[in-house]
């Protein structure tokens, strides 16, 4: 045992070696080609005197970074993350001149600005040699990672694994978000996807296909995986007249709100109440630990952790002049994709300039290593249910197309998160089941713009007599990106019907979008619009709606037939008497008809749910948002996301069953995460009961499945 422990030490001293000659080399080297970087006096030194000032100034760089960087970082928590990560460069250029200044007769001198530059490949140099020398060695590799965790977490897990016996198995849960099951299915098959493609080929995990309700989008998906309801959820976006507000899915301030409903709906603080982490999601699932999560950016002070999730990863200089070099290259290689698209007239196509290719990088690039980074410290620490969520397809998807190039680069870089996810997993305290699943699909197609001249907004105002605007605007894009770069600036968007609505605009029609989802509200009538009323208002709105080429179908509420399904040429059919395959949904697909009832129930539908045309032959939707892949209603890929399970685990569904809508998802995650501790065990009245009166305890009793 002794032995093991010096060959340790041996070793790691060996490795910190190793880094600081690299770091050594690397500031002799920089010294030479930057003219504002010195290391000898103005009278000159010799070679040898030269050497020994930059690997003093290499030791004292490294032991600042290791002494004074953590603090630096958790003393900025509180400001946005991607201004914690620009001061990032210029906190280690002040740690580069301190180390300067700390070497003996000033021969160590750089401008500031350059220090910065100095620093960050420096840092690049240290991560680069300490990770290929670590990688060499499985323990080595371990105490590397082992950085990320929380050290007093996994004393916890330890003592209770010392005293209940072997720690039973955790689960983690990785949402490759838009990835629907055709996507996977392709992937995995033409090798984008190697890890994903081993996985079913040994027969480890399987794939499951599951269907979304109507609102096929990551608000509805996930609030209803991770807290059990999805209730009155009726798209990405809607108005409600009873508040006269706007909700958003990933407008902090929303998602909060729809949080709080979730739970109070159930009465139960969602999937991961019990030693859970949240990473990267719109929602908490009830998780204690949480980073880059939607519904508690909005809060303020001591109580929101969700940047403290941002520590374990900025602790180390090195992971933010990765990510930046990354960052900037994702970029660079976005304005080259869309350039290319431009000259090869590619369609169908959307606009990919201004912004757009930073947004893109923070998904593909900031996002992601954020949230592998946090799900990395989760298995060191030991925690028993992890839940992340990587949008990094979902954005590209949106503006490149579900498939191509573009996307099949970023399924591989997924694919190697899940790689790395796995690898660690071995060296974790406790063994991990590895669960991989989807929100919703994408659909391609052109937007309903692009086709016709005008917006889904505009050809509403026409059938109510409003004027038209000659030039349409742009509308939101639903990505989930674009809401966590916003929330990371703590720059909050208003929707163009909320500025009308504050200017007084009451009498004039709310039209929102979420993908090829369309709805209209009017509101100066505090109750849901009977279709007789709105024939009386405005008698040529319905006709044009449902008579457009582009338009697949109407919901509205009839005060004789109630709930009806309005298609071209006067098609009109209660849901009550609707079947798959008939009507206006007949090329819609299986459930559709259940999808659209479901809606019809939510107290804040709105009063014409419009859903765009389908093809079922390609495939394609039109998008009322700027989206060439777009997802939110029915017909497509959309719908049809997936759930890839270790084998280890019960099916998700008995044979020949169907997987339908994320509550029944969150019920098969909450068997998922019981089947680990044990049978459950009734017990006397003095525990939690059941909803049937039985008490129980599932072993060990710290994992008790508290939603049963």
């Amino acid at each position: 045992m002794a032995a093991g422990r010096w060959r340790r030490v041996a070793s790691t001293a060996w490795r910190s070696l190793t880094v600081w000659a690299a770091g050594t080399l690397t500031m002799l080297i920089l010294a030479g080609l930057l003219p504002d970087f010195q290391l000898q006096s103005d009278s000159g030194d010799s070679a040898t005197r030269v050497a020994t000032t930059a690997g003093l100034g290499a030791g004292a760089f490294a032991i600042l970074s290791a002494l004074v960087w953590p603090v630096l970082v958790r003393a900025l928590l509180l400001v946005p993350a991607l201004v914690l990560g620009v001061a990032v460069f210029f906190l280690n250029g002040a740690v580069l001149l301190f180390a300067l200044y700390l070497i003996p007769d000033g021969r160590g001198e750089v401008s500031p600005e350059t220090a910065v530059v100095v620093a960050a490949v420096m840092s690049a140099v240290a991560s680069a040699t300490g990770g290929a020398l670590a990688v060499r060695d499985d323990d080595a590799y371990r105490r590397r990672l082992y950085r990320l965790a929380d050290r007093r977490r996994r004393r916890a897990v330890e003592g209770v694994a010392a005293e209940a016996g072997p720690p039973a198995p955790g689960t983690v849960f990785i949402q490759l978000d838009g990835v629907g099951h055709e996507a996977l299915l392709r992937a995995a098959r033409s090798g984008v996807m190697p890890t994903v493609g081993a996985w079913l080929r040994d027969g480890g995990h399987r794939l499951t296909p599951w269907r979304t309700d109507w609102s096929s989008q990551t608000g509805a998906s996930q609030l209803g995986i991770l807290h059990g309801s999805n209730h009155d959820i009726p798209a990405f976006r809607w108005y409600e007249k009873d508040t006269g507000e706007i909700q958003v899915s990933n407008r902090p301030t929303s998602a909060a709100e729809l949080q709080r409903r979730a739970v109070e709906h159930t009465g139960d603080g969602g999937l991961l109440t019990v030693d859970g982490a949240s990473r990267g999601n719109l929602f908490s699932g009830g998780a204690e630990e949480v980073a880059l999560v939607l519904s508690v950016a909005a809060r303020r002070g001591k109580e929101n952790r969700s940047r403290a999730g941002y520590f374990a990863y900025f602790s180390d200089p090195a992971n933010a002049v990765r990510t930046a070099l990354s960052f900037f290259a994702d970029a660079g290689r976005e304005i080259g994709q869309s350039t290319r698209a431009r000259l090869r007239r590619q369609r169908p196509r959307i606009g990919r300039g201004g912004l757009y290719p930073f947004v893109r990088a923070f998904a593909t690039v900031v996002e992601r290593d954020v949230v592998v980074a946090a799900v990395i410290g989760d298995l060191l620490a030991g925690r028993s249910a992890v839940y992340a969520d990587l949008v990094a397809y979902d954005e590209v998807a949106h503006h490149s197309g579900p498939f191509g190039r573009d996307t099949d680069k970023v399924l591989a870089r997924l694919d190697r998160s899940l790689a790395l996810i796995e690898k660690v997993a071995e060296h974790a305290p406790r063994p991990y089941r590895i669960v991989v699943l989807s929100d919703h699909g994408q659909s391609p197609g052109e937007t309903f713009h692009a086709r016709y001249g005008l917006t889904l907004q505009d050809l509403v105002r026409a059938g109510c007599g409003l004027p038209v605007p000659r030039k349409a605007r742009r509308t939101h894009s639903g990505a989930e990106a674009r809401a966590a770069v916003r929330a990371a600036l703590r720059r909050p968007v208003e929707e163009p019907a909320e500025a009308s609505a504050r200017k007084g605009k009451h009498h004039e029609p709310i039209v929102l979008a979420s993908g090829n989802l369309g709805l209209v509200s009017f509101p100066d009538v505090p109750h849901r619009m009977s279709k007789e009323e709105i024939d009386t208002r405005h008698p040529a709105l319905l006709p044009t709606l449902a008579n457009h080429p582009g338009i697949g179908f109407l919901l509205v509420r009839s005060e004789q037939h109630g709930a009806v399904v309005l298609g071209a040429r006067g098609a009109q059919v209660p849901i009550d008497d609707l079947a798959d395959g008939q009507g206006p949904l007949a090329d819609f697909g299986p459930g559709a008809a259940d999808a659209v009832r479901r809606t019809d129930s939510f107290p804040h539908t709105a009063d014409i749910m419009v859903n765009s045309w389908y093809d079922p032959v390609d495939g394609e939707v039109l998008a009322f948002e700027e989206q060439i892949g777009s997802h939110g209603g029915l017909g497509g890929a959309q719908s049809r996301p997936f759930l890839l399970s270790p084998a280890a685990l019960s099916e998700p569904v008995p044979d020949g069953g169907e997987l339908v809508g994320a509550e029944q998802v969150h019920r098969v995650l909450r068997r998922w995460l019981r089947e680990g501790f044990g049978p459950q065990i009734p017990l006397e009245n003095s525990l939690p009961q059941t909803s049937d009166g039985a008490s129980f305890v599932v072993a060990p009793p710290d994992m008790q499945d508290e939603s049963a």
